[in-house]
């Protein structure tokens, strides 16, 4: 599946996010795919196209805008924009305009997946109200949100994290699960044994940090789970 690259404008910044188009010519659900904090990596770029693959409009999207940040910047800018939620949104938001503008996408069919800072990154964008249908964290990190926000989220969230997370903690899990269990929003947490962070990506080990590591049970599982969760809310892709 051709990845397009696809140049787009979010505040004063200029970002470039991947296009994977699986529709057929035929209207299609879209997903929004957000990075891990490591950037736009053949990671997301690979999960766009296994969308595609699957019949869905994909878009993964950028949130540095600069392609070649060293890691000490990017974990920089990940703090920064983990501090400035209005900025974190608004690029977040700005890609998903980007899914919506597409001819080929059915707006009432949409959906959002990030992975580690990628999945707080959609979270925060269901907050704003975004009309997404499902929103999907894989070892996403967990920040606590304003009640009102927390009400604006209109659609199903599935959170799938490692047990041995050292990034998110069972203290975290709990706490948020109770704010979503007290804004109403329609939640599931999957817990796996033995899995640490960055469970999805094969890119993660060669980083040698502690608790990162991949898990190719955790991440068939994991995305399975997606599956199930899309085919009830936007449906399978193909029809």
């Amino acid at each position: 599946m051709a990845l397009e690259a696809v140049e787009y404008q979010a505040g004063a910044g200029r970002f470039t996010g991947f296009l994977a188009d699986g529709s057929a010519g035929r209207p299609a659900p879209g997903v929004l795919v957000a990075h891990e904090g490591g950037g736009l990596t053949g990671h997301a770029r690979e999960r766009a196209e296994r969308l595609a693959s699957l019949g869905y409009v994909a878009f993964a999207l950028d949130l540095f805008g600069d392609p070649d940040l060293g890691l000490e910047a990017k974990m920089a800018l990940v703090r920064a924009l983990r501090a400035d939620t209005a900025e974190l949104r608004a690029r977040t938001g700005a890609a998903l305009d980007v899914l919506r503008s597409m001819p080929q996408v059915d707006p009432k069919r949409l959906a959002a997946i990030g992975f580690c800072f990628g999945g707080t990154a959609v979270i925060e964008l269901a907050r704003t109200g975004a009309p997404l249908a499902a929103v999907v964290g894989f070892h996403a990190g967990l920040v606590t949100g304003a009640p009102q926000d927390n009400r604006a989220i209109v659609g199903r969230l599935l959170l799938c994290l490692g047990a041995d997370d050292p990034v998110v903690t069972a203290d975290q899990r709990a706490a948020f699960a109770a704010e979503m269990s007290e804004a109403g929003v329609d939640w599931q947490i999957h817990l796996y044994g033995g899995v640490g962070h960055s469970f999805t990506n094969p890119e993660i080990d060669a980083w040698g940090f502690d608790g990162f590591r991949y898990h190719p049970g955790a991440d068939a599982r994991s995305w399975a789970a997606m599956r199930q969760l899309f085919a009830e809310t936007i449906g399978n892709g193909d029809g």
